[in-house]
């Protein structure tokens, strides 16, 4: 039986400012047993979603009495070098307290860039370098650093830009939604998740049936989110293989939801998932 109602995935861009209508800001909602379907921003002269809109309207909605499962795909933490650099404690709510402080970038006129150059805020005293990845972008491939700037792929304007509305989110919801894994590797039955998610993981195993890149990977997110669910192998997906040492430095550092604990072959990846997304509602390549 599934464990949630319905599955939003959020494809997310940290471009411009956090009121500022964004092209590549993209929510697909799928639920019951009904296909992922986009969900438009609210009416307003706005063509496209903001970072604030989202922020507000996943409030709105985790907050109703159904449960959900969401995939944003933006990194959730830094890797624990950046913990020990910047002598942080290994805590992930204390570290979205500390990131908003030097990277305001929830702030109204404020653009990721704008703190990176040191005319907002005070990131200088909180870099991260290129060369750091988390153990979950290792075991993933292709994942790309949350601090490798200005590169094709790149999320670590969109993770810098992203994080202090995770918090804004907790700090509204309390308990109410788990924050996977660093609220623990089990979601309580009838509670709604937000988990970071990497729709290049298998993205191509959907067709895009015209749908733009942005919008495709919301689609995406939502469509695999809602298959795991479906055939049970959320479960496992939630409880990657680790040692206990690994599984210790990924509640500080977050995981991507779907990268397995051991290294795999991208080929295996995929058989996964276009097993578990074979059905009516999915088509694939």
């Amino acid at each position: 039986m599934p464990a949630f109602v319905r599955t939003i995935g959020i494809d997310y861009s940290g471009a411009e400012t956090p009121t500022a209508s964004l092209k590549g800001l993209r929510i697909y909602m799928a639920e019951g047993d009904a296909s992922p379907a986009e969900v438009p921003p609210p009416p307003s002269p706005r063509k496209y979603w903001t970072r604030r809109g989202i922020a507000h309207w996943l409030v709105e909605r985790l907050a109703e009495d159904t449960p959900t499962l969401v995939g944003i795909d933006h990194g959730f933490s830094f890797p624990l070098r950046y913990f020990e650099s910047h002598r942080l404690p290994p805590d992930w709510s204390a570290f979205l307290d500390d990131f908003q402080r030097h990277w305001p970038t929830d702030q109204d006129h404020t653009y990721v860039d704008f703190v990176r150059d040191g005319a907002v805020g005070n990131g200088g005293a909180r870099m991260g370098n290129a060369r750091w990845r988390r153990l979950t972008e290792e075991r993933a491939g292709r994942a790309k650093s949350v601090f490798h700037f200005d590169v094709q792929g790149s999320v670590a304007k969109s993770t810098h830009a992203g994080i202090p509305w995770l918090r804004f989110i907790r700090q509204h919801l309390g308990s109410r939604v788990h924050f996977w894994p660093f609220d623990g590797w089990t979601i309580p039955g009838g509670r709604s998740a937000l988990a970071e998610v990497y729709p290049a993981l298998w993205s191509r195993s959907f067709a895009a049936e015209g749908r733009t890149p942005d919008q495709h990977d919301a689609y995406s997110i939502a469509a695999w989110l809602t298959c795991a669910d479906r055939d049970g192998s959320l479960g496992t997906l939630l409880k990657p293989d680790l040692t206990p040492p690994e599984r210790a430095v990924a509640q500080v550092e977050g995981w991507i939801l779907g990268v397995p604990g051991l290294i795999r072959a991208e080929r295996e990846r995929d058989d996964a998932t276009s097993a578990a997304c074979r059905g009516p509602l999915y088509t694939l390549h």
